[in-house]
Protein backbone atom coordinates (compact mmCIF):
# COMPACT_ATOMS: atom_id res chain seq x y z
CA UNK A 1 0.00 0.00 0.00
CA UNK A 2 2.84 2.42 0.80
CA UNK A 3 4.48 1.65 -2.55
CA UNK A 4 1.22 2.37 -4.37
CA UNK A 5 0.59 5.58 -2.44
CA UNK A 6 4.09 7.00 -2.91
CA UNK A 7 5.11 5.69 -6.34
CA UNK A 8 1.98 4.94 -8.35
CA UNK A 9 -0.80 7.17 -7.02
CA UNK A 10 0.76 10.44 -8.29
CA UNK A 11 0.93 8.91 -11.77
CA UNK A 12 -2.70 7.82 -11.71
CA UNK A 13 -3.75 11.27 -10.51
CA UNK A 14 -1.68 12.93 -13.27
CA UNK A 15 -3.13 10.57 -15.87
CA UNK A 16 -6.62 11.39 -14.61
CA UNK A 17 -6.00 15.11 -15.00
CA UNK A 18 -4.40 14.82 -18.43
CA UNK A 19 -6.83 12.46 -20.12
CA UNK A 20 -9.94 14.64 -20.27
CA UNK A 21 -8.17 17.46 -22.10
CA UNK A 22 -5.46 15.27 -23.60
CA UNK A 23 -6.93 12.26 -25.38
CA UNK A 24 -10.31 11.04 -24.09
CA UNK A 25 -12.19 12.20 -27.19
CA UNK A 26 -9.35 11.37 -29.59
CA UNK A 27 -9.57 14.85 -31.07
CA UNK A 28 -6.40 16.01 -29.33
CA UNK A 29 -4.43 13.05 -30.68
CA UNK A 30 -5.58 13.98 -34.18
CA UNK A 31 -4.40 17.57 -33.83
CA UNK A 32 -0.92 16.64 -32.61
CA UNK A 33 -0.10 13.33 -34.27
CA UNK A 34 -2.14 12.52 -37.39
CA UNK A 35 0.06 14.63 -39.66
CA UNK A 36 3.10 12.45 -38.93
CA UNK A 37 1.42 9.14 -39.70
CA UNK A 38 0.52 6.08 -37.61
CA UNK A 39 4.03 5.04 -36.57
CA UNK A 40 5.12 8.64 -36.21
CA UNK A 41 2.19 9.20 -33.87
CA UNK A 42 3.19 6.28 -31.66
CA UNK A 43 6.78 7.50 -31.55
CA UNK A 44 5.57 11.00 -30.74
CA UNK A 45 3.46 9.72 -27.85
CA UNK A 46 6.41 7.74 -26.49
CA UNK A 47 8.48 10.92 -26.67
CA UNK A 48 5.74 12.68 -24.73
CA UNK A 49 5.91 9.96 -22.08
CA UNK A 50 9.65 10.49 -21.72
CA UNK A 51 9.22 14.26 -21.37
CA UNK A 52 6.35 13.73 -18.93
CA UNK A 53 8.51 11.52 -16.76
CA UNK A 54 11.54 13.82 -16.68
CA UNK A 55 9.56 16.99 -15.96
CA UNK A 56 7.29 15.35 -13.39
CA UNK A 57 10.31 13.90 -11.60
CA UNK A 58 11.85 17.37 -11.43
CA UNK A 59 8.53 18.93 -10.39
CA UNK A 60 7.75 16.45 -7.64
CA UNK A 61 11.25 16.78 -6.21
CA UNK A 62 11.10 20.58 -6.35
CA UNK A 63 7.74 20.50 -4.55
CA UNK A 64 9.16 18.17 -1.87
CA UNK A 65 12.24 20.28 -1.21
CA UNK A 66 10.35 23.59 -1.16
CA UNK A 67 7.23 22.14 0.51
CA UNK A 68 5.11 23.88 -2.14
CA UNK A 69 2.02 21.77 -2.83
CA UNK A 70 -0.40 24.25 -4.39
CA UNK A 71 0.25 25.96 -7.70
CA UNK A 72 0.56 29.43 -6.19
CA UNK A 73 3.37 28.53 -3.79
CA UNK A 74 4.97 26.16 -6.30
CA UNK A 75 5.16 28.80 -9.05
CA UNK A 76 6.21 31.55 -6.65
CA UNK A 77 9.08 29.36 -5.46
CA UNK A 78 10.06 28.55 -9.04
CA UNK A 79 9.40 31.81 -10.91
CA UNK A 80 9.49 34.54 -8.25
CA UNK A 81 7.39 37.50 -9.35
CA UNK A 82 6.98 35.88 -12.74
CA UNK A 83 4.53 33.39 -11.22
CA UNK A 84 1.69 35.73 -12.23
CA UNK A 85 2.41 34.91 -15.89
CA UNK A 86 1.84 31.25 -15.11
CA UNK A 87 -1.40 31.96 -13.27
CA UNK A 88 -2.83 33.96 -16.18
CA UNK A 89 -1.88 31.23 -18.64
CA UNK A 90 -3.19 28.52 -16.28
CA UNK A 91 -6.57 30.23 -15.97
CA UNK A 92 -6.83 30.51 -19.76
CA UNK A 93 -5.91 26.83 -20.14
CA UNK A 94 -8.33 25.91 -17.36
CA UNK A 95 -11.20 27.63 -19.16
CA UNK A 96 -10.17 26.07 -22.47
CA UNK A 97 -10.00 22.52 -21.09
CA UNK A 98 -13.26 22.92 -19.18
CA UNK A 99 -14.90 24.25 -22.36
CA UNK A 100 -13.67 21.22 -24.27
CA UNK A 101 -14.81 18.67 -21.71
CA UNK A 102 -18.11 20.48 -21.20
CA UNK A 103 -18.82 20.43 -24.94
CA UNK A 104 -17.62 16.85 -25.27
CA UNK A 105 -19.69 15.67 -22.28
CA UNK A 106 -22.83 17.19 -23.77
CA UNK A 107 -22.18 15.75 -27.23
CA UNK A 108 -21.25 12.36 -25.80
CA UNK A 109 -24.48 11.97 -23.82
CA UNK A 110 -26.54 13.28 -26.72
CA UNK A 111 -25.05 10.87 -29.28
CA UNK A 112 -24.79 7.86 -26.97
CA UNK A 113 -27.98 8.06 -24.95
CA UNK A 114 -30.29 10.22 -27.05
CA UNK A 115 -30.81 12.88 -24.39
CA UNK A 116 -30.36 16.64 -24.76
CA UNK A 117 -26.71 17.68 -24.45
CA UNK A 118 -27.56 19.95 -21.53
CA UNK A 119 -28.29 16.84 -19.45
CA UNK A 120 -24.71 15.62 -19.83
CA UNK A 121 -23.40 19.07 -18.96
CA UNK A 122 -25.52 19.30 -15.80
CA UNK A 123 -24.51 15.80 -14.66
CA UNK A 124 -20.86 16.74 -15.23
CA UNK A 125 -21.26 19.87 -13.10
CA UNK A 126 -23.04 17.98 -10.31
CA UNK A 127 -20.40 15.25 -10.05
CA UNK A 128 -17.53 17.75 -10.07
CA UNK A 129 -19.25 19.79 -7.35
CA UNK A 130 -19.70 16.65 -5.23
CA UNK A 131 -16.06 15.61 -5.53
CA UNK A 132 -14.59 19.05 -4.91
CA UNK A 133 -16.70 19.28 -1.76
CA UNK A 134 -15.39 15.87 -0.61
CA UNK A 135 -11.74 16.97 -0.34
CA UNK A 136 -8.28 15.76 -1.35
CA UNK A 137 -8.36 12.22 0.06
CA UNK A 138 -11.66 11.34 -1.59
CA UNK A 139 -10.50 12.84 -4.88
CA UNK A 140 -7.30 10.77 -4.84
CA UNK A 141 -9.22 7.55 -4.20
CA UNK A 142 -11.80 8.20 -6.93
CA UNK A 143 -9.19 9.21 -9.51
CA UNK A 144 -7.03 6.14 -8.82
CA UNK A 145 -9.97 3.72 -8.89
CA UNK A 146 -11.31 5.15 -12.15
CA UNK A 147 -7.87 4.86 -13.74
CA UNK A 148 -7.85 1.10 -13.21
CA UNK A 149 -11.20 0.82 -14.99
CA UNK A 150 -9.92 3.06 -17.75
CA UNK A 151 -6.86 0.88 -18.34
CA UNK A 152 -9.05 -2.20 -18.66
CA UNK A 153 -11.44 -0.55 -21.14
CA UNK A 154 -8.66 0.90 -23.33
CA UNK A 155 -6.91 -2.48 -23.46
CA UNK A 156 -10.21 -4.14 -24.42
CA UNK A 157 -10.76 -1.46 -27.07
CA UNK A 158 -7.39 -2.16 -28.69
CA UNK A 159 -7.94 -5.93 -28.62
CA UNK A 160 -11.38 -5.72 -30.20
CA UNK A 161 -10.19 -3.19 -32.79
CA UNK A 162 -7.49 -5.67 -33.85
CA UNK A 163 -9.97 -8.55 -33.94
CA UNK A 164 -12.26 -6.65 -36.30
CA UNK A 165 -9.89 -4.32 -38.17
CA UNK A 166 -6.51 -6.00 -37.68
CA UNK A 167 -5.66 -6.04 -41.38
CA UNK A 168 -6.58 -2.37 -41.77
CA UNK A 169 -4.49 -1.35 -38.75
CA UNK A 170 -1.48 -3.37 -39.89
CA UNK A 171 -1.91 -2.01 -43.39
CA UNK A 172 -1.69 1.67 -42.46
CA UNK A 173 1.32 1.07 -40.22
CA UNK A 174 3.19 -0.74 -42.99
CA UNK A 175 2.08 1.48 -45.88
CA UNK A 176 2.64 4.95 -44.41
CA UNK A 177 6.14 6.15 -43.64
CA UNK A 178 7.06 7.92 -40.41
CA UNK A 179 6.43 11.61 -40.88
CA UNK A 180 8.93 14.29 -40.04
CA UNK A 181 8.61 16.02 -36.70
CA UNK A 182 7.52 13.26 -34.35
CA UNK A 183 9.98 14.49 -31.74
CA UNK A 184 8.61 18.01 -32.04
CA UNK A 185 5.01 16.77 -31.87
CA UNK A 186 5.78 14.72 -28.76
CA UNK A 187 7.45 17.65 -27.01
CA UNK A 188 4.66 20.08 -27.90
CA UNK A 189 1.96 17.65 -26.80
CA UNK A 190 3.68 17.12 -23.47
CA UNK A 191 4.27 20.87 -23.15
CA UNK A 192 0.66 21.90 -22.81
CA UNK A 193 -0.32 18.82 -20.80
CA UNK A 194 2.45 19.48 -18.28
CA UNK A 195 0.76 22.75 -17.45
CA UNK A 196 -1.43 20.70 -15.13
CA UNK A 197 1.57 19.53 -13.07
CA UNK A 198 0.83 21.92 -10.17
CA UNK A 199 -2.72 20.56 -10.10
CA UNK A 200 -1.52 17.11 -8.99
CA UNK A 201 0.89 18.21 -6.26
CA UNK A 202 -1.65 17.38 -3.55
CA UNK A 203 -0.94 13.71 -4.39
CA UNK A 204 2.77 13.92 -3.46
CA UNK A 205 2.55 15.54 -0.02
CA UNK A 206 3.52 12.31 1.70
CA UNK A 207 6.83 11.83 -0.11
CA UNK A 208 9.91 11.98 2.13
CA UNK A 209 12.88 11.29 -0.15
CA UNK A 210 14.31 12.09 -3.58
CA UNK A 211 13.97 8.44 -4.53
CA UNK A 212 10.21 8.62 -3.95
CA UNK A 213 9.63 11.90 -5.76
CA UNK A 214 11.85 11.17 -8.77
CA UNK A 215 10.71 7.55 -8.99
CA UNK A 216 7.02 8.47 -8.91
CA UNK A 217 7.58 11.20 -11.51
CA UNK A 218 9.25 8.83 -13.96
CA UNK A 219 6.52 6.23 -13.43
CA UNK A 220 3.85 8.88 -13.93
CA UNK A 221 5.14 9.57 -17.43
CA UNK A 222 4.58 5.95 -18.42
CA UNK A 223 1.25 5.66 -16.60
CA UNK A 224 -0.12 8.72 -18.39
CA UNK A 225 0.91 7.81 -21.93
CA UNK A 226 0.10 4.07 -22.17
CA UNK A 227 -3.70 4.52 -22.59
CA UNK A 228 -3.07 7.20 -25.23
CA UNK A 229 -0.89 4.80 -27.24
CA UNK A 230 -3.52 2.04 -26.99
CA UNK A 231 -6.24 4.42 -28.15
CA UNK A 232 -4.17 5.92 -30.97
CA UNK A 233 -3.35 2.48 -32.40
CA UNK A 234 -7.03 1.48 -32.24
CA UNK A 235 -7.98 4.68 -34.08
CA UNK A 236 -5.80 3.59 -37.00
CA UNK A 237 -8.59 1.15 -37.92
CA UNK A 238 -10.39 4.11 -39.52
CA UNK A 239 -7.38 6.14 -40.67
CA UNK A 240 -7.52 8.74 -42.17
CA UNK A 241 -11.32 9.31 -42.15
CA UNK A 242 -11.48 9.37 -38.35
CA UNK A 243 -9.34 12.51 -38.37
CA UNK A 244 -12.33 14.60 -39.48
CA UNK A 245 -14.67 13.44 -36.71
CA UNK A 246 -15.42 15.99 -33.94
CA UNK A 247 -15.26 13.12 -31.41
CA UNK A 248 -13.18 10.30 -32.98
CA UNK A 249 -13.95 8.02 -30.03
CA UNK A 250 -17.65 8.00 -30.97
CA UNK A 251 -16.85 7.17 -34.59
CA UNK A 252 -14.65 4.25 -33.55
CA UNK A 253 -17.30 2.90 -31.17
CA UNK A 254 -19.92 3.01 -33.92
CA UNK A 255 -17.62 1.13 -36.30
CA UNK A 256 -16.94 -1.64 -33.78
CA UNK A 257 -20.69 -2.31 -33.48
CA UNK A 258 -20.44 -3.63 -29.93
CA UNK A 259 -23.13 -1.96 -27.81
CA UNK A 260 -21.83 -3.23 -24.47
CA UNK A 261 -18.27 -2.02 -25.07
CA UNK A 262 -19.57 1.22 -26.53
CA UNK A 263 -21.72 1.86 -23.47
CA UNK A 264 -18.86 1.06 -21.08
CA UNK A 265 -16.41 3.19 -23.04
CA UNK A 266 -18.79 6.17 -23.10
CA UNK A 267 -19.28 5.87 -19.32
CA UNK A 268 -15.51 5.67 -18.77
CA UNK A 269 -14.84 8.63 -21.06
CA UNK A 270 -17.52 10.67 -19.30
CA UNK A 271 -15.81 9.77 -16.05
CA UNK A 272 -12.52 11.10 -17.39
CA UNK A 273 -14.17 14.45 -17.99
CA UNK A 274 -15.26 14.44 -14.36
CA UNK A 275 -11.71 13.47 -13.27
CA UNK A 276 -10.02 16.22 -15.26
CA UNK A 277 -12.48 18.92 -14.26
CA UNK A 278 -12.35 17.89 -10.60
CA UNK A 279 -8.56 17.88 -10.38
CA UNK A 280 -8.15 21.22 -12.13
CA UNK A 281 -10.84 22.93 -10.09
CA UNK A 282 -9.50 21.34 -6.90
CA UNK A 283 -6.18 23.01 -7.74
CA UNK A 284 -7.95 26.36 -7.89
CA UNK A 285 -9.60 25.68 -4.55
CA UNK A 286 -6.26 24.72 -3.01
CA UNK A 287 -4.76 27.96 -4.33
CA UNK A 288 -7.63 29.96 -2.79
CA UNK A 289 -7.33 28.01 0.45
CA UNK A 290 -3.63 28.93 0.64
CA UNK A 291 -4.56 32.60 0.23
CA UNK A 292 -7.13 32.31 3.03
CA UNK A 293 -4.48 30.70 5.24
CA UNK A 294 -2.02 33.54 4.59
CA UNK A 295 -4.72 35.97 5.76
CA UNK A 296 -5.22 33.92 8.93
CA UNK A 297 -8.62 32.63 7.84
CA UNK A 298 -10.06 29.32 6.70
CA UNK A 299 -11.76 28.80 3.35
CA UNK A 300 -15.35 27.61 3.97
CA UNK A 301 -15.92 24.05 2.77
CA UNK A 302 -19.19 24.99 1.07
CA UNK A 303 -17.31 27.51 -1.08
CA UNK A 304 -15.36 24.75 -2.85
CA UNK A 305 -18.23 23.36 -4.97
CA UNK A 306 -19.53 26.88 -5.57
CA UNK A 307 -16.17 27.98 -6.98
CA UNK A 308 -15.92 24.81 -9.07
CA UNK A 309 -19.41 25.07 -10.57
CA UNK A 310 -19.07 28.81 -11.17
CA UNK A 311 -15.84 28.47 -13.14
CA UNK A 312 -17.16 25.45 -15.03
CA UNK A 313 -20.33 27.34 -15.97
CA UNK A 314 -18.32 30.27 -17.34
CA UNK A 315 -16.15 27.93 -19.38
CA UNK A 316 -19.10 26.00 -20.81
CA UNK A 317 -21.00 29.16 -21.75
CA UNK A 318 -17.90 30.46 -23.52
CA UNK A 319 -17.45 27.09 -25.20
CA UNK A 320 -20.95 27.17 -26.73
CA UNK A 321 -19.76 29.83 -29.16
CA UNK A 322 -17.01 27.59 -30.57
CA UNK A 323 -16.92 24.01 -31.84
CA UNK A 324 -14.67 21.45 -30.14
CA UNK A 325 -12.38 21.27 -33.18
CA UNK A 326 -11.88 25.04 -33.23
CA UNK A 327 -11.30 25.15 -29.46
CA UNK A 328 -8.52 22.60 -29.63
CA UNK A 329 -6.92 23.78 -32.85
CA UNK A 330 -6.85 27.47 -31.94
CA UNK A 331 -6.09 27.40 -28.25
CA UNK A 332 -3.65 24.66 -27.44
CA UNK A 333 -0.86 25.57 -29.85
CA UNK A 334 -0.10 28.98 -28.38
CA UNK A 335 -0.55 27.89 -24.77
CA UNK A 336 1.85 25.00 -25.35
CA UNK A 337 4.67 27.42 -26.12
CA UNK A 338 3.77 29.59 -23.12
CA UNK A 339 3.92 26.70 -20.66
CA UNK A 340 7.14 25.34 -22.12
CA UNK A 341 8.64 28.81 -21.57
CA UNK A 342 7.26 29.54 -18.08
CA UNK A 343 7.13 26.07 -16.54
CA UNK A 344 9.03 23.30 -18.32
CA UNK A 345 12.27 25.17 -19.08
CA UNK A 346 12.51 26.89 -15.65
CA UNK A 347 11.73 23.62 -13.89
CA UNK A 348 14.41 21.65 -15.77
CA UNK A 349 17.02 24.36 -15.10
CA UNK A 350 16.35 26.57 -12.07
CA UNK A 351 14.09 24.00 -10.46
CA UNK A 352 16.57 21.12 -10.71
CA UNK A 353 19.43 23.31 -9.45
CA UNK A 354 17.42 24.59 -6.49
CA UNK A 355 16.16 21.10 -5.62
CA UNK A 356 19.73 19.74 -5.56
CA UNK A 357 20.95 22.74 -3.58
CA UNK A 358 18.06 22.50 -1.14
CA UNK A 359 18.60 18.77 -0.61
CA UNK A 360 22.29 19.32 0.06
CA UNK A 361 21.46 22.07 2.56
CA UNK A 362 19.04 19.79 4.41
CA UNK A 363 21.45 16.83 4.47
Amino acid sequence: MEFFKKYLLPGFVFQSVVIGGGYATGRELVEFFFSIGPLGGVLGLLMSGLVFGLVLAAGFEFARVTQAYDYRHFCRALLGRGWVIFEIAFIVLLLLILSVIGSAAGELTSVSFGVPSVVGTLVLMALIALLTFSGSEAIKKVLAAWSFLLYFVYAALLLLAFLKFGDAISGVFSAIAVGDGWIKSGVLYSGYNLAVLPAVLFAVKGQKSRRESVGSGLMAGAIAVVPAVLFFVAMMALYPEIGTAPVPASMLMAALEMPVLSFLFQVVVFGTFVETGTALLHAVNERLDASFTEMGREMPQFARPLVAVGILAVAIIAGTYFGIIDLIASGYGFLTLVFIAVLVVPLLTIGVWRAIKGEAKNA
